[in-house]
């Protein structure tokens, strides 16, 4: 009985300082925010250059309705390892992931090659998937972006 009794003390105690630790405003981010920025520097503002060459990533698209529902995409590169085990942590050169756009929306990050979507807007829509680093930043070879784009109708 004794113990019944400080363990629902510790549990108020415990509750009532997280509560009021919670409402001071210190380290106070969106649930989403924290749960995908913890514990890593994110740099997606800022792209990462690799220079042009046989050695050089590449990416290119393609996509499938399901037999079941929704559409499959498949990321095809070369010359790129998805690291899942290391998104947010340094960048390691031919490795990382992919943020994947659908109509200028962000809807997913892929660690592999297939993707499966299962509700697609109707009619005109545009998917493009980027390379990113580990660290987040866009890959750009040379000058230009490290991504692929298709455009289909559909019809819902």
């Amino acid at each position: 009985m004794r113990a019944l009794a400080i363990l629902l003390i510790g549990l108020g105690v415990g509750g009532t300082v997280g509560f009021v630790l919670g409402q001071t405003g210190e380290d106070q981010v969106d649930a989403p925010s924290a749960m995908e920025h913890a514990g890593h520097t994110h740099m997606h503002g800022e792209a990462l250059m690799i220079e042009a060459g046989a050695e050089a990533p590449t990416l290119a698209l393609s996509l499938a309705p399901d037999t079941v529902a929704g559409w499959n995409l498949n990321i095809q590169t070369s010359n790129f390892r998805f690291s899942a085990e290391r998104a947010g942590a340094a960048h390691v050169d031919g490795e990382g992931h992919a943020h994947i756009y659908v109509n200028g929306e962000k809807v997913a990050r892929a660690y592999g090659a297939w993707f499966h979507i299962e509700d697609m807007p109707t009619g005109r829509v545009e998917i493009e998937v980027t390379l990113n680093s580990n660290d987040h930043r866009a890959l750009m070879v040379g000058e230009s972006p490290l991504s692929a784009t298709v455009t289909f109708d559909n019809p819902g």
